[in-house]
């Protein structure tokens, strides 16, 4: 009885979760709503800043700011296309370059962005920029920091129904199912669940680079640098969060026809 019980609550959930994103067009698995999610993510946003150096009053800190309202204004651009303009009502947009050697960007739920100044280098141009920014904010727009969150607790509850359908058996197959389904779930849902985030987000962002009125060509030469700065140094694709580079930069010249003729039907921003 308590099998069943836990198994039913288990697979409602996962049913009941399923919602379309405005911008992908997906049925996606999300339990976390933007109205719990966003304040959180705010908070911590507010927390890093305090505790790095925010870079201001800067020739690069002002270009990161200009560059990131203009992808802002590219996705409500897209957003009002699309007839959902009001989706991006509880959004609030920011973006800080912070001093750190680290080559990266990220986006927290909400529209929280930074961008460290070690990756300056090799985003090299505006369109550089812009191709970052926009991966980023698609993020954001896609609510893939909602669905991994959703995911890491869906796999957890589907491992405590696992585990209680188990029970009965050895201690010894117990730990064999454990590892199996841990191993499983890691390898053949989560990190291909990453690696399609970051897929979709090069696509979107590609998009918005276009509308923004960015050449989203452009990217491709962002992401050989960046290829060449990793040295081919990152672990093989299917053990990885991310797409290796010869796949990603596959995808995006697959992309860019779509992506050009989006922006052609959207309107690109003077």
């Amino acid at each position: 009885m308590k099998k069943n019980l836990i198994a039913g609550l288990a697979v409602v959930a996962l049913v009941v979760a399923c919602s379309t994103n405005p911008i992908t067009g997906k049925k996606n698995f999300n339990i976390v709503s933007n109205s719990a999610l966003f304040p959180s993510s705010f908070q911590q946003y507010g927390t890093f800043l305090k505790e790095n150096k925010v870079i201001t009053g800067t020739a690069e800190s002002r270009k990161v700011e200009a560059i990131g309202f203009r992808i802002k204004a590219a996705a409500e651009k897209y957003l009002t296309y699309l007839g959902k303009a009001e989706y991006l009502k509880d959004y609030q947009w920011e973006y800080k370059l912070v001093d750190s050697k680290e080559v990266n960007a990220w986006c927290m739920p909400g529209g929280k962005i930074v961008v460290y100044s070690g990756i300056l280098p090799i985003t090299k141009d505006d369109a550089g920029l812009a191709t970052v920014m926009g991966h980023e904010v698609s993020h954001a727009l896609a609510d893939h920091g909602a669905q991994r969150m959703s995911a890491g607790q869906a796999q957890e509850v589907l491992g405590q129904v696992i585990a209680v359908g188990v029970s009965g058996k050895s201690e010894r197959t117990q730990q064999i199912i454990g590892q199996a389904y841990g191993l499983g779930s890691q390898f053949g849902v989560m990190l291909p669940f990453s690696r399609n985030h970051e897929t979709e987000a090069d696509k979107i962002g590609l998009t918005l680079m276009a509308i923004a009125g960015y050449n989203p060509e452009q990217s491709i030469a962002f992401w050989q640098r960046m290829s060449a700065k990793s040295g081919g140094q990152a672990p093989p694709e299917f053990m990885s969060t991310h797409p290796s580079d010869a796949t990603r930069i596959a995808n995006l010249q697959a992309f860019i026809p779509e992506a050009k003729a989006i922006a052609a039907q959207v309107g690109v921003l003077k």
